[in-house]
């Protein structure tokens, strides 16, 4: 689902928060829009099924409705989508150029050579 910046930015502090208030939202972003424009979006990604609220005396408590790790993988899709054509292996390239200042360990190096394995694996058996 493709969600505007500041949709965005609200769903991140959300995350970040694990549950919020308008205000703590609202607290929570750069040049922050009003209160009231704040409100809308919540209840706008709550009509979109991304958020869910509970009351809480005068207030509503929003939470995500969808894992971090989905959130995290629309979010990467859309990133390469929009800044490698949909090229995962230009994005994986940039990541680990990106990484050049800090040297990789020695996990980090076995996740990424196990990873890339696995994918030459599917590749030779047709997938």
């Amino acid at each position: 689902m493709e969600l505007g910046r500041r949709e965005r930015q609200i769903m991140d502090a959300i995350y970040r928060l694990g549950r919020a208030t308008v205000a703590q939202v609202r607290a929570e972003l750069a040049d922050p829009p009003t209160y009231s424009a704040v409100r809308g979006m919540l209840r706008l990604l709550e009509d979109k099924g991304l958020l869910r609220h509970e009351q809480d005396g005068l207030k509503y408590v929003y939470a995500p409705t969808v894992a971090p790790s989905k959130a995290r993988r629309s979010a990467l899709r859309h990133l390469v989508d929009t800044f490698f054509r949909g090229s995962a292996p230009a994005a994986a390239a940039a990541l680990l150029e990106l990484d050049e200042a800090r040297r990789l360990g020695r996990d980090e190096l076995e996740r990424l050579e196990g990873l890339v394995e696995r994918a030459r694996k599917r590749d030779r058996e047709g997938r």
